[in-house]
């Protein structure tokens, strides 16, 4: 943990200078994070079952068409196999962080905003591995780059409502 301590302190370095949001518009980011973090945690187990059910798809589609053709190669390679599973399983890490940081983001307690920085840095993960997710690429890639450094914008400007220990009383 001490090492994503660190890195949290240099990508802060990252937002320090940028314009802040208001205050009001703090507040309700603030009343927002535990929604966003069940919601897109909710929306990402959907997304791994998915993309597993897309796999069984193609795999016995392969099978199939393969008995009929001798040559047909596999529907999928063993590579983009093992990238895809691979993708699989980083969604639901980051899936179960985001359900976890619901309720200590109810609380506004710190380690909630911990766990939705985390979150934040497995999405990175997941974008880089997309890169390798045949028919992804780059333009993937630097739509889910965008997408996390907007995340993390966010994230920093309410870096400090989160500071206490103690949950925090909400109007």
């Amino acid at each position: 943990m001490d090492a994503v301590k660190k890195l949290e302190n240099k990508i802060g370095r990252l937002f320090k200078d940028v314009p802040p949001l208001p205050e009001n518009s703090r507040e309700a980011l603030v009343g927002a994070w535990p929604w966003i973090a069940l919601i897109f945690g909710v929306i990402q187990i959907f997304a791994a079952w998915a993309l597993w059910n897309l796999i069984r798809v193609a795999d016995t589609v392969g099978v199939m068409y393969g008995s009929f053709y001798v040559n047909y190669p596999a529907a999928i390679s063993g590579a983009d196999r093992f990238i895809a599973y691979f993708g699989i399983v980083v969604l639901l890490v980051d899936a179960v962080i985001l359900l976890m940081a619901y309720p200590e983001l109810k609380k506004h307690t710190r380690r909630g905003w911990d766990l939705l920085f985390l979150g934040a840095l497995i999405n990175v993960v997941y974008s880089v591995v997309s890169l390798f997710i045949d028919g992804r690429g780059l333009g993937s890639f630097i739509f889910s780059a965008v997408g996390s450094a907007v995340g993390f914008y966010l994230l920093y400007q309410v870096r400090g409502k989160y500071g206490s220990v103690k949950p925090k009383k909400t109007k």
